[in-house]
């Protein structure tokens, strides 16, 4: 029988390459916004939240193996479909913006601010998103540690990126009724 550890280590994996075609993504849309003139914002933090979302995912395996925590079929399932749930919705803020999106503060000046999607409700989805996950994730096997630590963390680092991408926003998008739809 395979056990449950383990099962949880592969579905990790799946969600570390999962990021990695996201970074694909990212670097395919950051070429593309910086042809169209875009300017970055916030590379000093960037090297933090790199480090900060891939220490988070071998953190929640490390944790699971070395402190033998046991999945908890009642709480486990939630988590697990609380993380899928939100796999699903950072891809519609992910195809929302379009060739706009990107893992680094990158706007195209005079652009208008995207109000569509799930950009109709709040102003940063994707960072609610990466907040729950940072909790769904590790819990899904009982990672008390990981949830812990990397909320914390993430709280930090949320509070600098969303100060540094409204910034940005308000120095270098246009703002027009016409993209709200």
């Amino acid at each position: 029988m395979v056990s449950s550890a383990l099962l949880y280590t592969i579905f990790i994996a799946l969600t570390g390459l999962e990021r990695l075609i996201e970074v694909r993504v990212s670097n395919r849309n950051a070429a593309w916004s910086f042809e169209q003139g875009g300017i970055e914002r916030g590379k000093g933090h960037y090297p933090f939240m790199v480090v900060l979302h891939t220490g988070f995912l071998f953190g929640a395996v490390a944790e699971v193996w070395l402190l033998d925590t046991v999945f908890s079929p009642m709480w486990g399932w939630v988590w697990l479909s609380i993380a899928l749930i939100c796999q699903g919705l950072r891809w519609w803020c992910i195809q929302t913006l379009g060739k706009r999106w990107n893992t680094r503060v990158i706007l195209v000046p005079n652009l208008p601010r995207v109000q569509k999607g799930p950009y109709r409700f709040l102003s940063h989805p994707n960072y609610v998103i990466v907040a729950l996950e940072g909790l769904a994730l590790p819990l899904i096997h009982s990672a008390y540690w990981t949830a812990l630590i990397f909320t914390t963390l993430n709280a930090g680092l949320m509070w600098v990126r969303i100060r540094c991408e409204e910034a940005a926003l308000q120095e270098l998008c246009s703002v027009s009724p016409e993209d709200n739809v």
